[in-house]
């Protein structure tokens, strides 16, 4: 199939389905709307995909049938925003805990509150650091365009089940109303069925049981528990990190962004580079685990995080340089995007 121009929400539904993700269980909410939309669509127009569709009452509810589905084997997900995700967080942390895979698709919105409907960046701590109750890790992917929205919602389908954990994928409003050309991945044929799936419930017939486990008995059983759900986190941590940069060999100051706000430094870099400037860029696309090897060696130089928050991811970048004091930020607050000429200023200022 060749390229089709696809607004970002439709065009990762699309890679979902294809993805062998039959069900969706959602509640609307502005700017991830489009999704359950376009699943309600899919469910009447394609009968023979045994696609389903399901209105919760609450995003609470979206999520927990989520896990519900997961604990039978079957590829689910839920799309939301802001508020309806900080909803989901106490089945985030079951789902974790019960080694249950599971894909969250988060559109960051501006906040605190309701906010606004438009692109920011001020989930990052809530995706990135649990969110929920208790010690435990969610898989984090940033994609910054249509693309590749397609091509980490399938990856994440992938990592859920390898690792049987939740992944999210985190986009903003920029990304999933954005119109761009794109390949759209093809079906995924070599699935097993539910049933024989290690993540699957049993209890009788000829196959070992499983049960799902979210409570301890005592602690020296819970411990031991938790201790094995570390061991996995640090698998994740040291096969699972993804990042891009741009320039860095001669590059005296390094840019760092993830997202739509990529986007925008990027062409920042370029504009930067036509004038004389020796500018870099490190995208990070796994946010969990964060990327800290794209910094590891860099010395002398400044880095320049850029984020539409008050500087979350920040405080990651300072964990894995070598010196804090050279890493910079800008932010931006309320749901306005800065224009490339904006970051810009920003790096003839510091260099």
């Amino acid at each position: 199939m060749g390229k089709v121009f696809m607004q970002g929400n439709q065009a990762m539904a699309e890679s979902a389905i294809r993805a062998g993700c039959k069900l969706f269980f959602g509640y609307p909410i502005t700017p991830s709307s489009e999704v359950p939309e376009y699943y309600a669509k899919a469910m009447r127009e394609r009968p023979e995909e045994n696609i389903t569709f399901i209105q919760a009452e609450t995003e609470t509810s979206a999520f927990n049938m989520v896990a519900g589905a997961a604990a039978t084997g079957h590829r689910a997900m839920t799309a939301t925003s802001g508020p309806g995700f900080s909803l989901g967080q106490e089945a985030m942390s079951y789902m974790a805990a019960a080694d249950l895979p599971a894909v969250i698709v988060e559109i960051m919105r501006a906040g605190p509150a309701d906010g606004e409907i438009l692109a920011a960046q001020g989930d990052y701590f809530q995706a990135v650091k649990g969110g929920g109750h208790g010690d435990y890790n969610n898989l984090v992917l940033a994609p910054y365009s249509v693309q590749e929205l397609c091509e980490l919602m399938q990856e994440s389908f992938a990592l859920a089940e390898k690792y049987r954990n939740p992944v999210i994928l985190l986009s903003d409003a920029t990304l999933a109303k954005m119109r761009e050309s794109v390949e759209l991945p093809g079906y995924v044929t070599d699935e097993p069925t539910p049933a024989d799936k290690p993540n699957a419930l049993r209890g009788c017939g000829k196959k070992e049981p499983h049960k799902v486990v979210t409570c301890g008995d005592g602690a020296v059983q819970w411990g031991a528990f938790n201790d094995r759900l570390q061991a996995k986190f640090q698998v994740i941590r040291e096969n699972e990190v993804r990042y891009e940069t741009y320039q860095l060999e001669d590059a005296e100051l390094i840019l760092v962004a993830y997202g739509s706000m990529a986007r925008v430094c990027e062409s920042a870099m370029k504009m930067a580079r036509e004038e004389g400037l020796k500018v870099g860029m490190i995208r990070p696309i796994s946010l969990w685990p964060f990327p800290e090897a794209a910094f590891r060696g860099i010395v002398g130089k400044k880095f320049l995080v850029c984020e539409l928050s008050a500087g979350q991811m920040v405080e990651d970048v300072k964990l894995s340089v070598e010196n804090k004091r050279d890493v910079h930020f800008f932010g931006k607050l309320g749901g306005t995007t800065p224009s490339p000429k904006v970051i810009l200023e920003q790096i003839r200022t510091m260099m």
